[in-house]
């Protein structure tokens, strides 16, 4: 029954193979070129935003140039606002994601295997969906206080739907042939989700914290915007009720990083736990 279901799986080895050869017959070119051409385009970009400032005489109030960005950064990396601020942050993402990711993930494995939770509970869960986060966000404020608890309940929030339609649409897509063979064999309910289903719908749900994880760096700001005491959210108000656009400008760029890394990151995880999805793997490395 074992070598039934795992028929299709390829060995570890060519699945590390097609992962490292896929990216580069994609784009016709290799690991080092593409990144070559990446730091490329982003120098280009970074200096024609420069002479473009700079020809312009734009305001440095209005739009400033990336060496006044840089500057700034700097000062507040060196002043120490904005480490300060950032570990708030990303504590808010980290924990508002954990929360979101695991309650979509428990409910949408629940939804996915019974047709009837699916007709009581999908339909509010869609309606909750459809509210704007940034019309309940203040609420969650009024209701959890200043800190970070609602910040981390906003964040949980806008993870959660991603990750419950991804696990829901994952766990349908277990051919109905093992499924058949397991139920054969006696298997229990458990076995089947564990052994059939869960290796078929991990791919989405990795998919689905993939977007997750984006996501997170979003409902976070967005709390913080609402009213919060501390965070990168909170220091954005700051920098613009004393219109320093630089200030603005770099701490953007630093939610920018934070959003990168955590992508990449799930994608590192995703990798190790999935390596049998080549389609993913691919898509993992070739970013």
């Amino acid at each position: 029954m074992a070598d039934t279901l795992t028929s299709s799986v390829p060995p570890g080895a060519a699945v590390a193979e097609a992962a490292e050869t896929a990216p580069a017959r994609a784009t016709g070119l290799t690991p080092m070129r593409r990144r070559v051409l990446i730091v490329a385009v982003f120098v280009a970009v970074v200096a024609a935003w420069q002479l473009a400032v700079t020809a312009l005489d734009v305001s440095h109030l209005i739009f400033p140039g990336p060496l006044a960005v840089v500057q700034a950064l700097y000062d507040g990396i060196a002043s120490g606002d904005i480490p300060t601020h950032l570990w708030v942050t990303l504590y808010e993402i980290l924990a508002g994601f954990a929360a979101g990711a695991l309650a979509g993930f428990v409910l949408g494995a629940l939804i996915g295997q019974s047709a009837l939770l699916e007709a009581v509970l999908y339909p509010y869960v869609v309606a909750f969906q459809t509210v704007p986060k940034v019309a309940v966000a203040p609420l969650f404020v009024l209701w959890f206080g200043f800190g970070t608890t609602s910040k981390v309940i906003i964040t949980a929030t806008i993870v959660f739907f991603p990750v419950l339609a991804n696990t829901i649409v994952g766990l349908r897509s277990a051919p109905r042939e093992q499924i058949d063979l397991m139920r054969a064999f006696t298997a229990s309910g458990w076995h089947v989700f564990r052994m059939v289903r869960l290796p078929h719908a991990l791919p989405y749900v990795f998919a689905g914290l993939d977007i997750g994880i984006v996501l997170s760096v979003i409902g976070a700001i967005v709390g913080e915007f609402v009213g919060a005491q501390a965070g990168l959210g909170y220091l954005i108000l700051q920098r613009n009720f004393s219109m320093d656009a630089a200030g603005m400008f770099a701490i953007l760029i630093v939610l920018s990083l934070i959003g990168i890394v955590l992508h990449a990151a799930v994608r590192w995880i995703a990798r190790r736990v999935i390596f049998w999805a080549d389609a993913f793997t691919d898509l993992s490395r070739g970013s």
